[in-house]
């Protein structure tokens, strides 16, 4: 599998990509907000900053992250990997190529936050080292509110 940082031109990639992979919590309550992103506002945050990685099965773009670099760490969100691959290792292969990144630009710890109503990310970080260090309840502006844990992992 190949992995390569995304360029504002993939945004209509990644809108594709994040969508076939959140579509699963459309009937979550509430559904991730994910699903209410479009390509003009993932154009727009890689434009101001946000960075993503996109990875490939020979030439087909089977997931992506998105990521920012803060004061605290590299910070991860929208793991996102087709359906129709999950399950075959993908994720992990895009978090390693990502801390692989953080590393070259000298962040140390790269985090994430998480639906405490989803423990299959949870096991999933938690197999290659994150760890859960906080939980909070994340507002929504819709009146809903959301469980989320926050994890870490020390490179």
């Amino acid at each position: 599998m190949k992995v390569k940082i995304a360029n504002v031109s993939d945004a209509p990639l990644i809108h594709d990509l994040m969508i076939q992979a959140f579509m699963e919590y459309r009937d979550e309550n509430p559904p991730s907000s994910a699903l209410e992103e479009t390509v003009q506002s993932i154009s727009n945050a890689l434009k101001n900053g946000e960075r993503a990685l996109i990875g490939f099965d020979n030439t087909e773009p089977v997931g992506m992250v998105r990521f920012q670099v803060k004061d605290e760490g590299l910070y991860f969100y929208r793991l996102s990997v087709i359906p129709e691959k999950q399950g075959q290792g993908i994720a992990k292969k895009i978090l390693k190529s990502l801390e692989d990144y953080a590393t070259k630009i000298g962040v140390t710890t790269v985090l994430c936050k998480v639906r405490l109503t989803v423990p299959k990310n949870i096991k999933l970080y938690r197999s290659i080292g994150y760890i859960h260090y906080d939980e909070e309840v994340v507002h929504k502006p819709n009146g809903t509110s959301i469980k989320v844990g926050s994890m870490k992992k020390l490179l």
